[in-house]
């Protein structure tokens, strides 16, 4: 086998299971009930899953490579802070949390897109002194 066609078998191989695994990750989006349902099984809202999947595909390399940058970045501050989680956490928690998956929620706005990830309230809020 030439090196050629070698790293078009490679590339071809790549390109079919990040596909598959792509309409693995959209599936459960699709499956969730929303304000949006009334439009399933019109033309517009045949376009807006369309067009959340096509937005979908432009952003999630985007978000991933933020979550595994973030993830790698917030290892090595664990390691170098004397394995402090906090310092981890502040770098872990908004890159990794956050939007990973556009739906038609998110295009129409009545979701917002959160690109940089939050704490969940009952990790962020304290308890109150008594």
């Amino acid at each position: 086998m030439t090196y050629h066609r070698l790293m078009r078998t490679v590339t071809a191989v790549t390109l079919a299971v990040l596909l598959t695994f792509s309409f693995s990750l959209f599936t459960p989006a699709w499956s969730q009930s929303s304000a949006t349902d009334t439009q399933q099984g019109t033309p517009s809202g045949a376009g807006m899953q369309v067009a959340s999947v096509l937005s979908t595909i432009c952003y999630f390399p985007f978000k991933a490579a933020f979550a595994i940058g973030g993830g790698i970045v917030g290892g090595l501050a664990y390691g170098f802070s004397g394995l402090n989680e906090q310092t981890a956490k502040s770098i872990w928690i908004p890159s990794m949390y956050g939007t990973y998956i556009i739906t038609p929620e998110h295009l129409s706005g009545d979701k917002a897109v959160r690109f940089l990830g939050v704490a969940a309230d009952t990790e962020a809020t304290p308890a109150p002194a008594q």
